[in-house]
């Protein structure tokens, strides 16, 4: 039944696409690659904030894929706050040589294919794409999408019943005895994300929780 309202809604999705070139998104992956994501924003709202960047790193045969990176940065139309600048480091300099949002999601979308995205708190960075795939092709990200925070609680819960399992990013890192990369961007945090899956998952055949 699961299976038959999730190609009901991808399908439904595929119709509402504007631009047949992008009809690779919805095709059958076969890489056997993940490709883990992270965005930097100007907030933490997908209704009226903007993306910064997108980091991204690939996954096969649990390896990470450091030699195939993707890290872009976009124009926005409004000014960094003061305070998002010392979560990201991201200022308005640094976005000087920046690519319009369409050029960077195009260039996103192209890397990404249809292959299967990993990330923390993905939902929140997917719901930032969403936002510019929405206007300019009329679609959501039809990719399947995986937690590690979930996977994390799920594998924690089981050795701590009825325990309050902290979920804070750095937290799971010293968890999965991962150094923390230190200097905060999307494609350190995509990295970092992808070890904390890759240690998750180990010995077993990449197990997933999908969201």
């Amino acid at each position: 039944m699961f299976d038959f309202i999730s190609k009901f809604k991808v399908n439904k999705n595929r119709k509402k696409l504007k631009d047949k070139n992008f009809e690779f998104l919805f095709e059958e992956d076969r890489s056997r690659e993940f490709v883990v994501i992270d965005t930097e924003t100007t907030g933490l709202n997908p209704k009226k904030d903007e993306i910064l960047s997108i980091g991204a790193v690939k996954i096969k045969d649990n390896k990470i894929l450091t030699s195939q990176t993707f890290e872009v940065f976009l124009k926005n139309s409004k000014e960094i706050s003061s305070n998002s600048i010392k979560i990201h480091g991201i200022r308005p300099f640094d976005l000087r040589d920046a690519k319009t949002t369409k050029e960077g999601i195009v260039e996103f979308l192209n890397f990404v294919g249809s292959r299967p995205l990993v990330g923390y708190y993905l939902e929140f960075d997917v719901s930032m794409i969403n936002k510019y795939t929405k206007e300019m092709l009329g679609i959501t990200l039809p990719n399947r999408m995986i937690e590690v925070s979930e996977i994390y609680f799920d594998k924690t819960i089981s050795l701590i019943p009825q325990g309050n399992i902290d979920l804070r990013f750095d937290t799971i890192l010293k968890s999965c005895n991962i150094p923390n990369m230190g200097v905060h961007n999307a494609v350190n945090d995509a990295i970092m994300t992808a070890m904390i899956y890759l240690k998750l998952t180990q010995g077993k055949g990449n197990e997933k929780r999908d969201i």
